[in-house]
């Protein structure tokens, strides 16, 4: 972490499709090698698999997706005398939304599928169905913290 000076936040314009910044973030973390074109057109095709399967708005469900998945506490390791607690915790919007987008990337790349924007939709209908991989990690996520609830007021 920087010690001086604090990095400032860019602005994110938004997508040239659904005019959303949220799609934007969601397109640069899942870009690989900076290939943005590729993970462009990725997203749309899935977006557009999202709509016809589901015939809803295909940017009403991906936000909707990302809401299932998004946790609200973690858990931090903190060391007190010789033991380290996980200490649950809550998060702040922008990595509750970190999070969220990068389980659904993780949990889409390592399903069985033939393409990428195939993997993709089928994890953002699970999403918005409450479930597949990535809502079973936030799930965990929410479970360990509740087991771990304990030590939350513990030495902080």
């Amino acid at each position: 972490m920087a010690r001086r000076t604090v990095a400032p936040v860019r602005e994110i314009l938004p997508d040239a499709v659904y005019n959303s910044v949220v799609v934007e973030k969601f397109i640069r973390r899942m870009m690989v090698d900076g290939k943005k074109s590729i993970s462009t057109k990725i997203i749309y095709d899935a977006l557009g698999v999202v709509g016809e399967k589901s015939g809803e708005n295909p940017l009403e469900m991906f936000i909707k997706a990302l809401e299932n998945v998004k946790p609200v506490v973690e858990v931090k390791s903190r060391r007190v005398g010789g033991a380290t607690y996980q200490v649950p915790v809550e998060i702040k919007d922008n990595r509750r939304e970190a999070l969220a987008m990068r389980w659904i990337i993780t949990a889409a790349r390592a399903r069985n599928g033939k393409s990428m924007s195939e993997k993709l939709s089928a994890e953002l209908l699970d999403a918005v169905a409450n479930t597949g991989a990535a809502f079973k990690k936030k799930e965990d996520t929410h479970r360990m913290a509740e087991a771990n609830k304990a030590f939350s007021s513990h030495n902080r």
